[in-house]
């Protein structure tokens, strides 16, 4: 079961990272389009105390989305996976209609995320 997570939406349009920990959810709203991911998530996680490790996950957006947004999300969250041993998983933008807790929650509870990253949908 997933508990404390981050989630990471880096699609090229209205791009968010949300964390949960315990029963607390935090959203941060990227402000300007060349925001560098890596150095986001780290202050982001860093700000709330967070220690990466095999109890902890990450859930990507696999798209549809900006090529680049995709693969640089995908980027990042695998090379946590490998650095940090957390377990890595993977949802579709169309099955999660607004980013925010109850939302979230219920993408866990319908099970639609999924543990292999394959198949990203770019939009063209």
């Amino acid at each position: 079961m997933i508990k404390n997570f981050l989630i990471i939406k880096f699609i090229g349009k209205d791009d968010k990272l949300g964390l949960r920990i315990n029963k607390d959810f935090f959203v941060y709203n990227f402000q300007k389009k060349n925001e560098r991911l890596v150095s986001v998530i780290y202050k982001f996680l860093k700000s709330h105390s967070i220690k990466l490790d095999k109890n902890f996950s990450v859930i990507v957006n696999q798209g549809p989305g900006s090529f680049s947004g995709i693969r640089i999300s995908l980027a990042v969250a695998k090379g946590l996976e490998i650095s940090k041993n957390i377990r890595l998983y993977g949802y579709k933008n169309t099955d999660l209609s607004e980013f925010n807790q109850s939302n979230i929650e219920n993408l866990l509870k319908k099970n639609l995320i999924e543990k292999k990253l394959i198949k990203p949908i770019y939009l063209s």
